[in-house]
């Protein structure tokens, strides 16, 4: 350190020379830490040198902490590339049957069909994957789902596509769902250790959504010139990516854990323990109704591009938008250290707010800047929720608990798809988002209302008088 002292008479620093620091008071040490702990960066977070990292350069690392382990990032291109593939397939489908009915209950119906089996199958589907070896049955899965998008495209090409074809091969893809759903989020506890798990399901949930920023951007497109035979083409081929990925991932560099004996009733004890730990099961019964009616947005969006906005290419748009809000929700949450209730909260509002925004614009210009805030929310809320079971579940208990959370969001579909599409050619499209997102706002107002009285000696108004002093649930 410079000490002025020390030097001759005359002798002045140059102005851009370090000079001698005045020791930080209390206030700004414990502002500088908490800053830290805003961004999910412990105090000192260091890098592999022992040097203290500036705080965005912390954070951008520990947001992409499990891409250090060859197996996640393997992994995680194909992921990426197959979820492009599907998003393409399901930009291409609403829009197919769109064109052959033209009504919003047909879309509702296809939905209720293709996640029926998640509903009725996703919690056994856990079970299996908490039995079996998770990398066998993610393989077995995704080679199911390459058949179903070349027979689907097979159909398309020859012409002899219909409603009863497509809602027959809808019910094929949801039975693969509701086994690969459950395998495949088990499975990416498997690629991290058990510090980054929580990490590498975030991760994994943006790699997802940050996918359906260029499958809908694809379709949108091509659906012009090559029609959506074509698409479904595209979203075989991008399966062979993931399959390869997985033929070349280490099974002896896994972090497996230790699988549970079969038989007994697996299905019946991870509900036992999730409505025995409360910070879990009001969230998980939140979600559940979140997810029936704030979710279906879908459904009224291709009518909504064709009839409102005026061309049917704004429902891939408007998807491409509302997929970069996703992809910043969910790196936002994964660059947390711990999901905390209060941040889920958030995060459902934020997509409550953006949904009915979303139904009343006037133009799809206007629906790419309302599509944003939906997609954050919802990427956020969804992978937020996530994070908040896996920080309290054992490790035999994981692919059961996703798989319940799966149950919760896929399976609400076949309840809130044909129903949402029902409002909407009954009472409009733009009231049948609003009243979904209404329902969803009132259960995560709820939500808080309970989390509030959860604080021991203090009633729920002082506690929200004094919310911002409070850490949360």
């Amino acid at each position: 350190m410079w000490d002025a002292q020390a030097q001759p008479a005359g002798f002045a620093p140059h102005r851009w020379a370090r000079q001698p620091q005045k020791p930080a008071s209390w206030g700004e040490s414990r502002r500088a830490d908490r800053g830290d702990i805003r961004l999910g960066i412990p105090t000192g977070y260091r890098d592999s040198n022992g040097q203290r990292m500036r705080v965005r350069t912390a954070a951008v690392k520990a947001a992409f902490r499990s891409m250090r382990h060859r197996n996640a990032r393997l992994f995680f291109i194909g992921l990426f590339v197959s979820s492009i593939g599907q998003w393409i397939y399901i930009t291409a489908l609403s829009i197919l049957l769109d064109r052959l009915t033209g009504q919003t209950t047909t879309i509702g119906v296809m939905m209720a069909l293709q996640f029926t089996p998640m509903l009725l199958l996703g919690a056994y589907g856990g079970a299996i994957a908490d039995q079996f070896n998770r990398l066998k049955l993610v393989k077995l899965t995704q080679l199911g789902m390459t058949l179903q998008a070349v027979a689907i495209a097979v159909v398309d090409l020859t012409g002899v596509v219909n409603v009863p074809i497509v809602y027959g091969l809808s019910i094929v893809l949801g039975l693969l769902l509701a086994f690969d759903n459950p395998a495949r989020r088990g499975f990416v506890t498997e690629l991290v250790p058990d510090e980054d798990v929580a990490n590498a399901i975030s991760l994994s949930t943006a790699v997802m959504t940050g996918s359906r920023i260029i499958g809908p951007a694809i379709a949108a497109l091509l659906i012009g010139p090559l029609g959506t035979g074509w698409l479904f083409i595209l979203n075989a081929v991008s399966f062979v990516v993931i399959l390869v990925s997985l033929a070349f991932i280490r099974g002896d560099e896994l972090f497996t854990t230790k699988l549970t004996k079969r038989g007994g009733t697996p299905v019946r004890d991870v509900v036992v323990w999730m409505r025995n730990s409360p910070v879990l099961w009001v969230p998980f019964v939140t979600f559940a109704v979140v997810a029936a009616s704030g979710f279906n947005y879908g459904v009224i969006l291709p009518r909504l591009a064709r009839e409102v906005w005026g061309a049917e290419q704004w429902f891939g748009w408007v998807l491409t938008t509302l997929s970069i809000g996703s992809l910043f929700g969910s790196l936002m949450t994964a660059s947390l250290h711990k999901v905390r209730l209060r941040w889920v909260f958030a995060t459902g509002m934020l997509l409550v707010a953006g949904t009915i925004a979303l139904s009343w614009s006037p133009s799809g210009w206007v629906a790419l800047l309302t599509a944003v805030p939906v997609g954050m929310g919802s990427a956020a809320y969804v992978t937020s929720v996530n994070a908040l079971t896996q920080q309290e579940c054992p490790a035999d208990m994981r692919a059961r608990v996703l798989a319940m959370v799966a149950v919760a969001f896929l399976g609400s579909y076949p309840i809130g798809g044909p129903l949402t599409g029902l409002a909407g050619d009954h009472i409009g499209l733009a009231w049948a988002l609003t009243a979904g997102a209404v329902i969803a706002g009132t259960a995560l107002l709820s939500m808080a209302w309970w989390a509030l009285g959860r604080q021991p000696g203090v009633g729920r108004m002082q506690a929200l008088r004094g919310l911002r002093r409070t850490s949360g649930a």
